[in-house]
């Protein structure tokens, strides 16, 4: 693990090195850079892969005021920078997405292709805006019980995942002082349907079949908006964080497809 001091905040990450095209993964919400550990495992003889923890997350600094997914992807660029990465392929789940997303279409000349994973384009529902709410209240009085645990689990995990423990145990070693500023960026970020057009980089859309927190039809319309999207790869039995509990199917579609597109990058 290594920090760098990006837009005035300490941000964790681990960079694979090497001399193949670089692949930045950005984890989802509560998560941190290993999640994922299955697919750098599989990658990193071929790609330089870098994993980060977005602002209030993992080993980064807390998010101590209000941001959007449009600063991180900012965090993310900056973090590259530092890095010397000129142009990557972005590889995001859940709200690794919603900010791959817009650093496309912020910075499309940077983006070398879209591994999409358990994500959407659209905004947050009015009853899991309420949802989150209600539990970051209980966890913010109360703190984080076994039972709200096992709820989040339900919600992020796939049916019958393993990790389920280890995941939970890093949830309750947080300090939930700051959680608000997270559940903000996620709570008022805006629809973009209407730009994915603009993105024209190859993408691919990986989605469980069983997510509970982002339905698969959300997925689907993601991969029907993106201008050049080559295919919705469905996980059977997999839940919101696919690439953890399926790491074989999710490995061997992302391979493929940045194989497919890495000559591009040694132009």
């Amino acid at each position: 693990m290594a920090i760098a001091t990006v837009n005035g905040r300490r941000i964790a990450y681990e960079d694979s090195g090497g001399q193949g095209p670089a692949v930045i993964f950005s984890h989802g919400l509560l998560m941190d850079r290993e999640m994922f550990a299955p697919q750098i495992e599989a990658l990193r003889g071929e790609f330089r892969c870098v994993a980060w923890d977005a602002r209030g997350h993992g080993e980064s600094d807390d998010a101590l005021e209000p941001f959007t997914y449009w600063d991180s992807a900012e965090d993310m660029f900056a973090l590259a920078g530092q890095l010397g990465i000129e142009r990557a392929f972005l590889v995001g789940m859940s709200q690794g997405g919603f900010l791959s997303l817009r650093a496309a279409l912020r910075r499309p000349d940077f983006v070398l292709g879209l591994g999409l994973i358990d994500t959407q384009a659209g905004e947050e529902e009015p009853e899991m805006v309420q949802q989150n709410e209600a539990m970051a209240h209980v966890v913010k009085e109360h703190g984080l019980g076994d039972e709200l645990a096992e709820i989040i689990a339900a919600l992020i995990m796939s049916p019958g995942y393993v990790g389920n423990a280890h995941w939970m145990a890093k949830w309750q070693a947080r300090d939930p002082e700051h959680t608000d500023m997270i559940l903000t960026a996620l709570h008022n970020r805006e629809d973009i349907h209407d730009r994915l057009g603009e993105i024209t980089q190859p993408a691919l859309v990986i989605h469980g079949d069983v997510d509970a927190a982002i339905p698969l039809e959300k997925g689907q319309a993601l991969a029907d908006g993106l201008a050049n999207c080559e295919e919705l790869v469905v996980v059977p039995g997999a839940g919101h964080a696919s690439n953890l509990s399926h790491p074989e199917p999710v490995n061997a579609a992302l391979a493929g497809f940045l194989r497919r597109h890495a000559s591009v990058a040694a132009r």
